[in-house]
């Protein structure tokens, strides 16, 4: 490895999925200026809007995507255009 381009400050840090509150800790250099309380420690914390516990593909589920929605948005943005 090469010295000197390594960060130092590797500390353990909570991650927490924000769509089933799922907490995990692990080590990390993630800035943030949130702490949350895990076990009677307290930890800095990192918000995640998905992780391994809610992503389809980890999960064998699939999420419904509400593609009409952004086919419509997408109609009515360039209707504009149309000759």
């Amino acid at each position: 490895m090469k010295q000197g381009i390594h960060p130092e400050n590797y500390r353990l840090v909570a991650f927490k999925d924000m769509s089933n509150e799922e907490v995990f800790i692990t080590k990390s250099t993630a800035n943030t200026k949130e702490t949350i309380e895990v076990e009677g420690q307290e930890y800095p914390l990192v918000k995640m809007e998905i992780s391994r516990t809610s992503h389809p593909f980890y999960t064998g589920k699939s999420k419904l995507l509400d593609t009409a929605g952004r086919i419509d948005k997408f109609k009515n943005k360039y209707s504009k255009f149309k000759k």
